[in-house]
């Protein structure tokens, strides 16, 4: 099989959940409409000019996924930059201008009355199941980050029809989308990713750092600290210490009282046995004293058989 094969063995399909479409609105330099990537679960491939949108449109994907505080953006750039950040792409910085001061001051796109939604969607075709992600930024009043809220559906969702027309207060889109079953308003990213990743059959949360680290991977200057760093579990030794000398002590009390009871059990057996002797001497005596008081009627039934037989031989 190709190592870039991703069929079913059976060819009933393309296995696990895929990203079928990718839309941004007001996502970085993505403005004022909504700008989406299709890609109907295929393997794909992103390319264009410098500063064309690549990484904007992979850190949205990243922003969907990984948790806020682990996350780097324009890292296919360079690991160690900060000149991107979610309030950059909310705003949109496209440039810098010269301050009166001679420093420098980021041109923006939008102002902080306007708010920015990142969407993705996918699918199980082996399931025939459908999960979009999204996450909506707004900025509250006289504040510097941007507010956002997540959410999850067990339905395709479009920006342009589910994210739009509700008006200037961000609680009544949220109001909205409430009211659907099919959709989950979160606040903050932990409940948010728990529920994504048991719909993906994502069994541990350092899979969302590894997805960061490989999805704009350009090289691995250390090969075993990258595995230990982004694939294996921080072992918890002394905890897991702890719980064995915990799980032992409880062994070995329910052993020690197994060893007892068995003990017990053997210095019993004597009178157990003593005691069935006991009572079947005891049921044998009843039932001889009974027999005992009952042979006198027995004696005397015998006794008058014989002398009407006299009497009849004699009448004879």
């Amino acid at each position: 099989m190709d190592l870039f094969d991703f069929e079913h063995p059976e060819g009933t399909g393309k296995l696990g959940f895929r990203l079928q479409r990718l839309e941004v609105y007001n996502w970085g330099t993505f403005d004022q409409k909504v700008w989406s990537l299709d890609l109907n679960g295929d393997t794909s491939l992103l390319t264009g000019d410098v500063g064309s949108g690549k990484s904007t449109l992979v850190d949205a994907l990243i922003t969907l996924l990984v948790p806020p505080k682990k996350i780097t953006y324009n890292k296919a750039a360079d690991a160690s930059a900060k000149e991107r950040s979610l309030t950059s792409y909310v705003r949109g910085y496209f440039a810098q201008k010269r301050t009166e001061e001679g420093g420098g001051q980021p041109e923006a796109l939008r102002d902080a009355n306007q708010y920015s939604v990142v969407l993705a969607v996918f699918a199980d075709d082996n399931l025939g199941a459908v999960v979009t992600l999204a996450q909506v930024f707004w900025f509250r009043s006289a504040s510097s980050t941007p507010a956002k809220f997540f959410v999850l559906a067990d339905k395709t969702l479009k920006i342009a029809e589910h994210f739009s027309n509700f008006g200037s207060d961000i609680k009544n889109l949220k109001k909205r989308l409430d009211h659907d079953a099919y959709i989950k308003i979160y606040d903050d990213y932990p409940q948010y990713a728990r529920e994504f990743r048991r719909k993906f059959g994502i069994r541990q949360e350092q899979a969302m750092d590894l997805f960061q680290q490989t999805i704009s991977l350009k090289k691995v200057d250390a090969l075993t600290d990258f595995v230990r760093q982004n694939m294996l579990e921080v072992p918890n030794t002394e905890n897991e210490v702890k719980n064995l000398l915990l799980h032992f002590h409880d062994l070995d009390t329910a052993h020690a009282a197994v060893v007892k009871a068995k003990v017990q059990q053997q210095m019993l057996r004597p009178v157990a046995e003593a005691g069935e002797e006991y009572f079947s001497i005891l049921t044998r005596n009843v039932h001889l004293q009974a027999m005992q008081k009952a042979l006198r009627a027995f004696f005397a039934s015998l006794s008058t058989r014989f002398i009407e037989e006299k009497m009849s031989f004699f009448k004879k």
